[in-house]
């Protein structure tokens, strides 16, 4: 696991963009797992300087890590509407490739077997965007998680729920007690998991998934197991981090071959 710490939040999204972006350029249909949250808005921002200033995104694809269960087709607060909002549109991506589980639909096992299924088809995610949640989820992958689990429907956790009802006008009634999301084992599968993190109440999360050991009360620990996973912070989200000085080694001598 290589662990960049920068500055501040800006900075996390600036580093997350270039791997993202170095991506994009050695291979041009390039499949991304995006995910929601505040975290990677920096990041989309990044990379949305960068499209602008002529990265090619046009054959790009894109899969969204998560959806809630029951909110209507077109809610302000589903991800698909977020991933349009904060992806398709900020990047200019071509909707037809981007893809958001079907949280609305009438059978939901179904839907999340026919995503799991699309995510094969398309040959899998080469770089999958994260972020962590303050219990140490990733996805909807809440603690207790099956470490080798697949895109399926979760119970979200008193916790998530209530760090998610500032979507909802701090209203918990509002906010959905179930989703679909990518499963641990699906994300492990992805070529390279890029997790983003910032602020002092990502703390605790971000050394328990770093310096913890594996287990399924911490689900982003899983990412210890991960064949290529890099995580970026700011100063804030890294505090309780013991290696540091080590860290920083590998962040300022990293090769220029390496992704």
């Amino acid at each position: 696991m290589e662990i960049i710490v920068v500055p501040d939040p800006e900075s996390v999204g600036d580093v997350a963009a270039e791997r993202i972006a170095e991506l994009v350029r050695r291979k041009p249909d390039a499949v991304l797992g995006v995910a929601t949250g505040s975290s990677p808005v920096p990041t989309y921002r990044s990379l949305e300087q960068r499209v602008r200033n002529g990265l090619d995104v046009s054959g790009v694809s894109a899969f969204a890590l998560d959806e809630y269960v029951g909110l209507s087709e077109g809610h302000p607060q589903s991800y698909a509407e977020v991933v349009r909002r904060e992806v398709t549109e900020r990047l200019g991506l071509d909707p037809e490739r981007v893809h958001v589980p079907k949280g609305h639909a009438v059978d939901v096992p179904t839907a999340c077997e026919e995503y799991e299924e699309a995510i094969r088809a398309a040959g899998g995610v080469d770089l999958q965007i994260l972020g962590i949640g303050s219990n140490g989820h990733i996805g909807f992958n809440e603690p207790s998680s099956s470490l080798a689990g697949r895109t399926r429907v979760k119970t979200l956790t008193p916790t998530t729920r209530r760090d998610n009802a500032r979507f909802f006008d701090d209203d918990l009634s509002q906010v959905p007690t179930h989703c679909i999301t990518q499963g641990i084992g699906t994300i492990l599968d992805s070529g390279l998991a890029l997790l983003v993190a910032s602020g002092e109440g990502k703390a605790e999360a971000v050394a328990a998934m770093a310096e913890g050991p594996v287990g399924a009360f911490c689900p982003a620990s899983a990412l210890q197991l991960h064949r290529r996973s890099v995580v970026v912070v700011d100063e804030a989200a890294a505090s309780l981090l013991t290696n540091r000085e080590y860290y920083d080694f590998v962040r300022d001598n990293r090769p220029s071959w390496q992704l």
